[in-house]
């Protein structure tokens, strides 16, 4: 943790997850497999590892494939059972999302999911699903209903930037009853303004770099990371040594604005 904020790193394989484990300020990862599919659940035995080499809290995806996310009931029977894998392993949390046909809420499925977790002790979060949901503000006030804790959601746009309004609208007036975790687009270049903009106090971040084998694939980059952390420390220590008065002038003073697109990421 930096400061007040939770640090999140969306890791595809075991070798992204020891990745993120380099860094203290890391508070937990999210693991998944093929985060070129947009994240699947892991193997049961790269979890194992997983939770034997790294003392970190881990979020495990439960999804069974891409290309949406209205199941059939064999798909929800496995998902239950992984999830269930998972928790008995150690998992500090299942990240998970049900959508009827018409893209709302999967309530029953859902609550199912929930009690599932809770039983266990552990964290329910619903994922980016959410973005697809047709009234956001309806979806957020089912999710706090049926007990879910975190909604992992880039604002029902491509990215948080396109998204900003919708998420500082959601941590404006639901922040103290579910945790709002922006993520999809989150880097060096924008995490300051994202978090300052939004008032949320934790964000969701893949930090990836295309690697080669045969092909290409995306991987966790340590570099990635320590730029976000770099520049969220900075701007940290900042606003904890100057004055609010001096805060206000250098916001509103173009001269002194950091332009923060220096530390874009590259592939």
């Amino acid at each position: 943790m930096i400061d007040k904020f939770q640090i999140e790193i969306c890791a595809g394989s075991l070798s992204d997850l020891l990745t993120a484990d380099q860094f203290d300020e890391v508070d937990r990862v999210e693991f998944n497999s093929a985060l070129e599919l947009g994240g699947l659940t892991p193997s049961y035995g790269s979890f194992l590892q997983a939770r034997e080499k790294s003392k970190k809290r881990i979020i495990c995806m439960v999804r069974p494939r891409g290309a949406g996310f209205v199941y059939s009931e064999t798909e929800k029977n496995t998902m239950f059972r992984d999830a269930q894998l998972f928790l008995d392993a150690g998992a500090d949390g299942i990240v998970f999302g049900f959508l009827n046909p018409d893209h709302t809420v999967d309530e029953e499925t859902t609550a199912k999911m929930v009690s599932l977790i809770h039983g266990y002790g552990k964290e329910a979060v619903f994922h980016k699903a959410f973005d697809e949901t047709p009234d956001p503000i309806q979806a957020v006030q089912t999710l706090i209903n049926l007990g879910v804790q975190r909604i992992l959601t880039s604002g029902q746009k491509e990215n948080v930037m396109a998204g900003i309004d919708l998420l500082t609208k959601l941590q404006k007036d639901y922040g103290s009853r579910i945790e709002i975790l922006p993520g999809g687009g989150v880097k060096a270049d924008n995490i300051v303004s994202l978090l300052d903009t939004t008032g949320c106090m934790q964000f969701h971040m893949s930090a990836k770099q295309m690697k080669h084998d045969s092909g290409s694939y995306p991987a966790v980059s340590a570099d990635n990371i320590r730029k976000v952390l770099v520049n969220l420390q900075a701007a940290l220590h900042q606003e904890n040594t100057l004055t609010r008065e001096d805060q206000d002038m250098l916001k509103n003073d173009s001269f002194e604005n950091i332009d923060w697109n220096d530390e874009d990421e590259r592939p």
